[in-house]
C-alpha cells in the first residue's frame, strides 16, 4: 500500500526521524530527508535500499524552508506523506529559572518549524486531494511535569495544531495524525542537558524505554491504513510508564 509513495521527513539524520526513514525505506518509499547537518544525511542515505533526495535545512528558518522546498524537482514537490519530527528540549529548570535562549530554540522548532514545513507542503496535497501529514508530538502534550513547562508548552502546540488541521481539512482527503510517544531512548536527553552524558544516561537507565523503531511503527501504521482511515492520535509508552510522571524503577 505504501510501496512509491513519496515521503519527506524532518530531523531525519537521528533518533526517530532516521528510524522512519529505515521503515519507510523497507517498504519501497522514496525519501525527502532534512536535517541540519548534510553529511549525516549522506551518510543515512548511503544505508538505504530506496532513492533518496537530500535537504539540508534549519526548520526555524522560514525563508529558507520555503526556497528549499520550492526548488525540489516537480516528481518531488507534493510528497504524499509528512512527516514532522524535528524538534527538541532544552534545560530542566523551572520557568522563573530558565534560560529564555532555550525557550526560543524549542518554540522556534517544535512548533514554528512544524508551520513552515507544513504551510509550504500542505496547499499541493489540498490541490490533489490526498495525502497525509504525521506530526510526532508527546505525551508531554497531554500532561506537564515540573521543570519542563515550556517543552511541554511546545507540545501542547502541536496537538492543537494537529487538532487544527483535521478541522481545517475536513472535506478533503487529506489525512493527518500525531504520534505521541513517552520515553524514548534517543539523544533527546543529551541534548536536553546540553551535551551533559553524566545526566542524559540515568534518563534511560531506571526501566527499559522505547526505541526509536517503536515509534517509526507507529508512523508507519497511521500511514498504512486504508484511505478511509484515520488515526487522530496514537500515544504509545514504555510498559513501566503510565503517564508523563508515574513509572516503575524496573532497572535495566
Amino acid at each position: 500500500m505504501l510501496k512509491d509513495k513519496l515521503v519527506l521527513i524532518t530531523g531525519a539524520s537521528s533518533g526517530i526521524g532516521r528510524a522512519c526513514a529505515e521503515a519507510f525505506a523497507r517498504e519501497g518509499c522514496p525519501l525527502i530527508l532534512t536535517a541540519r547537518r548534510r553529511d549525516r544525511l549522506e551518510a543515512l542515505a548511503a544505508t538505504l535500499q530506496t532513492e533518496t533526495h537530500l535537504v539540508a535545512l534549519d526548520v526555524r528558518d522560514r525563508e529558507a524552508v520555503e526556497a528549499a522546498l520550492a526548488s525540489l524537482p516537480s516528481r518531488w514537490s507534493v510528497p504524499d506523506v509528512l512527516i514532522n519530527n524535528a524538534g527538541l528540549s532544552r534545560g530542566l529548570e523551572p520557568i522563573h529559572e530558565g534560560d529564555p535562549e532555550d525557550w526560543q530554540e524549542m518554540i522556534d522548532t517544535n512548533v514554528k518549524g512544524l508551520l513552515w514545513l507544513t504551510r509550504a507542503i500542505l496547499p499541493g496535497m489540498v490541490e490533489r486531494d490526498s495525502g497525509h501529514v504525521i506530526n510526532i508530538g508527546s505525551i508531554s502534550g497531554h500532561q506537564v511535569y515540573p521543570g519542563g513547562g515550556v517543552y511541554c508548552a511546545t507540545k501542547y502546540a502541536v496537538r492543537a495544531l494537529t487538532e487544527g488541521l483535521r478541522l481545517d481539512l475536513l472535506g478533503t482527503r487529506v489525512r493527518v495524525s500525531s504520534v505521541d510517544p513517552g520515553l524514548v531512548h534517543t539523544d533527546f536527553s543529551l541534548v536536553r542537558f546540553h551535551g551533559d552524558q553524566q545526566r542524559a544516561d540515568p534518563v534511560y537507565q531506571k526501566f527499559p524505554p522505547l526505541q526509536a523503531r517503536d515509534v517509526a511503527e507507529c508512523v508507519l501504521f497511521c500511514a498504512s491504513r486504508p484511505p478511509h482511515v484515520a488515526i487522530a492520535d496514537l500515544v504509545v509508552m514504555p510498559q513501566d510508564q503510565a503517564s508523563v510522571s508515574a513509572t516503575y524503577q524496573r532497572g535495566v
